[in-house]
């Protein structure tokens, strides 16, 4: 006699294996004979809730809508690690803008990324069009994700994330808050990622802190500091942060909280500090052997940041950036036996012609470095043919041609004199841009 499974504990089953669409279809099945079961409707809509599921406290990119269409005031000359969206503001501590290549909002590149760093972000409106809802976290699914006690907050989860109505997923955060007498912590906390995704920042706050009053949650300080960050408060951040780790002592995510805004003021110093906090806590965090490697490489010690990108391929870490940084760790710590190969490795795991193009625009520097100029020509070329946007094999390329004397354009005196004050604005320590401007000056003076 053939034992059959109950069919809403195989969909358990499958939910639990990850197999999501078995699992829903399972319980489709079974609420056409029974429609009123609360059990396969809770694990339905929590099985298409993960299908889209995404981690709030992870997901911070900034769309060009909340670019172009911010409504909120700041300073327009902050004090000096007092903002993030001004650049110039940092306090310090990390290499020049000459040493470590920065993004266009001035803010350095760091080691990971992160979806709310420039890397992350849509280039173009195309690709910002292109762009899915739904996206990979830097960081384990939270707490949040588990609770799932009450068919109410399962229809939040279902609402708010597969429908991502987020109006309609608000009036019922509302009315559960109102109908549990203004005590449940966790509605509280949905009340808050409800404004937040509608942009009322202040809304979101109060929440925030009134959820943090009734219970002490990591993720709640998580949240609440996402929002200082988008009001552009990383002080008041990262006292939040140093708060919560008052009471969750040795908290990992709270101690990259802290590192990251370190690392968007441009004080690195302090990110790596915080970073071998967390590896001490956590010495298989993928983030801070990123960061801390990439900070080793821009401070002149590749052999350092070589260890760092080793341990992370003994950790299983095997895709097109890893290789690629450390085709360029063992070029510059003179092990060129192994710097090729690496780059070899780094092409055959291109994912897309972004990553193509920065690998040919690698080899080219690799190129120019051994002194090879016809080769570093040629992978320059390839870096452009994968992506026509590529602004650094743009200005290599354009030094290689000056070198063979191929200039279009001779004596433009006024558009050098523009571009060379454009660089002094960007970057006022640069030498050469100084001793350029200088002789520009001089040579308008005799005219």
């Amino acid at each position: 006699m053939e034992v059959t499974m109950d069919p809403l504990f195989l969909a358990w089953s499958y939910f639990r294996r990850r197999k999501l669409q078995q699992c829903s279809d399972i319980c489709t099945k079974i609420l056409q004979d029974s429609p009123y079961d609360q059990a396969a409707w809770s694990l339905k809509t929590r099985a298409l809730t993960e299908m889209v599921y995404i981690d709030e406290v992870e997901v911070d990119q900034e769309g060009i809508a909340e670019m172009m269409l911010d409504e909120s005031s700041i300073a327009q000359v902050a004090r000096p690690g007092t903002s993030l969206r001004l650049p110039g503001t940092s306090q310090g501590g990390g290499p020049t803008p000459a040493v470590r290549p920065m993004t266009q909002s001035g803010r350095p590149i760091t080691g990971f990324v992160r979806p709310s760093t420039q890397s992350g972000r849509p280039g173009t409106m195309e690709q910002a069009i292109k762009t899915p809802r739904t996206a990979s976290t830097a960081r384990p699914v939270t707490s949040a994700s588990g609770r799932f006690i009450r068919l109410g907050t399962t229809l939040f989860e279902f609402i708010f994330h597969h429908e991502n109505d987020v109006k309609n997923a608000l009036d019922l955060a509302a009315q559960a808050t109102e109908h549990a007498q203004f005590k449940d912590w966790w509605w509280k906390v949905q009340l808050g990622k409800c404004y937040y995704r509608l942009g009322l920042y202040r809304e979101a706050e109060k929440q925030f802190r009134s959820a943090l009053n009734h219970q002490e949650v990591v993720d709640t300080y998580l949240y609440l500091a996402k929002v200082y960050q988008r009001l552009d408060q990383p002080i008041t951040a990262l006292n939040l942060f140093k708060q919560g780790l008052d009471h969750f002592p040795g908290e990992v995510t709270l101690l990259t909280g802290i590192a990251r805004i370190h690392e968007e003021m441009n004080n690195v110093s302090s990110a790596t500090e915080y970073y071998k906090d967390v590896l001490k806590q956590d010495n298989t965090h993928v983030e801070a052997i990123a960061c801390i490697g990439s900070n080793h490489f821009y401070t002149d010690q590749p052999e350092i940041a070589l260890r760092f990108y080793r341990r992370l391929l003994q950790m299983g870490v095997y895709n097109c950036q890893l290789y690629n940084n450390l085709g360029l760790c063992c070029f510059y710590a003179q092990q060129y036996d192994m710097t090729l190969s690496s780059f070899e490795r780094a092409l055959a795991l291109v994912a897309n012609d972004e990553e193509q193009a920065d690998v040919w625009y690698n080899i080219g520097h690799v190129a120019v470095g051994i002194g090879d100029l016809t080769l570093a020509y040629q992978c320059f070329k390839l870096a452009l043919a994968f992506n026509n946007d590529h602004a650094e094999a743009y200005n290599n390329l354009a030094v290689l041609e000056l070198r063979k004397g191929r200039i279009e354009q001779i004596g433009d005196l006024q558009s050098s004199y523009t571009a060379a004050q454009k660089s002094e604005d960007s970057f006022p320590e640069h030498v050469d841009t100084q001793q350029l401007l200088k002789q520009l000056r001089q040579h308008f003076a005799v005219l």
